[in-house]
């Protein structure tokens, strides 16, 4: 299988490269920086950052996995079968052998992953995949995958690097990792080694990778300096740094991503108790102007929860406030917002534990914020500020998540259905405010007879969630990366997904 892999051109130059206290790398690896944390590469468990999804992908696959343009291939299945019904996925193992030399079997492939799904409880992955009602053996190498109603997503889902296999706590490849100091080293395993065919010349026909999570500072300077060939993992925060690349360095590249991107409302405190004064807040945002300052073209603003036309949206819910103007909405608001603060007997709102502290102005209503670190960040709150102040509302940015009454909520879909944008809004997850009544709307939808019920009840959940007013959206997510122009295995993607192992090809 990957014999089958497209082979990539040769890097003319690379940069010989000194990281993190390590003395010197192999100038013919290919140096990844991503944005994070340094300890990220290296991430047990299952809540992983872009750095260790990246390591976990490379060093176990599933059953399937994304190639670098975000398709399903094969993986430790060379191939499979859908029955027509579509209840039923049967998957076909390839001949070859786990890391520890033991064969690829039906039982242990299935031991591997019911682990896996085990694993994921309580995760927002987890209810996607909650559609499996059982991995059962069918021969010695094939496996079937049961599933309590039709998904046509699931392998888009058995390919997230969450999902990936293991054997005695080692994955089958394609990669091997060593740690050098705060530097994952990624080596691709010669398929002989995992009882594959042999492929001729396999040492001149891959190279390694070098991968360091930082701090996105860091890693653009890194890229403008020649030590970083790539830099993955970039988000809104961090975009403006971008402004210092220049176009002979290489291209900065956006992922055309779908997803939440918006406010998650984290209580129900003071003036957050009422939905329609939640509500008030969406409609005080001019979502064209939040974004502007970033020059993003083809970045469309969004009142909806879910993005439009995906599976599942059946086209009863457009964009809210549609028949009024900005200034409308904001008339309206700034109402609630004065009739709330005369209802509630005080000269000054300090919502919950923030009594110490002053708000803006007399008489004002003060909301506590939380955002990720970064200048991009920086300009967001800003712009916020600014529109709440139209209707007498004062922004307060907080450091720590867990003090937030409003936190940043900026996920990429994993699939393009409805289903995603409601599970990560569940009050399962408990991340912030949710709505019960959705969630049984969305459990009644799993069961549901026909595909235009189920499409039906999850509309309705998108509405129940909307008149909840439990998360004010912005738009679709921003996903970026730097690629120099001398690197082959790359390409954007609908899910923001740049595995490790097609940036490793050489030619032959």
């Amino acid at each position: 299988m990957l014999a089958a892999r497209k082979a990539f051109r040769v890097l003319a130059t690379l940069v010989a490269l000194s990281l993190a206290g390590c003395d010197s790398f192999d100038d013919a690896a290919l140096n990844v920086a991503v944005i994070g944390d340094t300890s990220d590469p290296f991430e047990s468990g299952i809540r992983l950052s872009v750095a260790g999804q990246l390591t976990r992908a490379a060093r176990a696959e599933g059953l399937v996995a994304f190639d670098e343009k975000g398709r399903v291939i094969p993986a430790l299945a060379d191939r499979w079968i859908v029955t027509d019904d579509g209840r039923s996925y049967i998957f076909r193992l390839r001949d070859g052998d786990w890391a520890s030399g033991d064969p690829i079997t039906a039982e242990s492939a299935r031991a591997s992953l019911v682990a896996a799904l085990k694993s994921l409880n309580g995760t927002s992955l987890g209810r996607d995949l909650s559609v499996i009602d059982e991995v059962r053996v069918m021969a010695g190498r094939v496996i079937e995958i049961r599933l309590g109603r039709p998904m046509p997503y699931l392998l888009q889902l058995l390919a997230q690097p969450e999902v990936g296999l293991f054997e005695d706590g080692k994955g089958a490849g394609p990669m091997s990792m060593t740690k050098l100091g705060n530097v994952a080293r990624l080596t691709p395993i010669n398929p002989a080694e995992l009882g594959l065919p042999e492929i001729l010349n396999w040492d001149e026909r891959t190279r390694q990778i070098n991968l360091l999570a930082i701090g996105g500072a860091q890693a653009v300077e890194r890229f403008n300096e020649g030590q970083a060939d790539l830099v993955l993992g970039g988000q809104i925060q961090d975009f403006p740094l971008t402004r210092s690349v220049g176009i002979l360095r290489g291209t900065i590249q956006l992922d055309p991503v779908v997803g939440l991107f918006g406010l998650l409302v984290m209580n129900e405190k003071g003036f957050l108790a009422d939905p329609a004064n939640r509500e008030a807040l969406a409609m005080a945002i001019d979502r064209g102007k939040l974004i502007a300052p970033f020059g993003l073209g083809g970045w469309d603003p969004t009142t909806r929860i879910v993005t439009p036309a995906l599976d599942g949206d059946i086209g009863t819910i457009g964009e809210r406030w549609s028949e009024q103007s900005l200034d409308q909405r904001r008339e309206v608001a700034a109402a609630r917002v004065r009739q709330w603060r005369s209802a509630s007997g005080r000269d000054e709102q300090k919502d919950g534990d923030a009594a110490t502290r002053a708000p803006a102005a007399p008489g004002g209503l003060v909301l506590r914020v939380w955002l990720p670190e970064g200048e991009g960040s920086t300009i967001l709150f800003d712009n916020l500020a600014s529109d709440l102040a139209t209707i007498g509302a004062s922004l307060e940015r907080v450091d720590e998540f867990a003090d937030a009454d409003l936190a940043l909520m900026d996920d990429v879909a994993r699939y393009p259905s409805a289903v995603w944008y409601l599970n990560r809004l569940s009050c399962g997850l408990k991340r912030g405010l949710c709505s019960k009544q959705a969630d049984a709307l969305v459990a009644e939808a799993a069961t549901a007879g026909t595909p235009q019920e189920r499409a039906a009840l999850l509309t309705e959940a998108e509405a129940e969630l909307t008149s909840a007013n439990v998360f004010i959206p912005f738009g679709s997510p921003v996903r970026w990366s730097l690629v120099r122009g001398s690197v082959d295995g790359f390409a954007v993607n609908g899910w923001g997904w740049h595995p490790l192992m097609p940036l490793a090809w050489l030619p032959k």
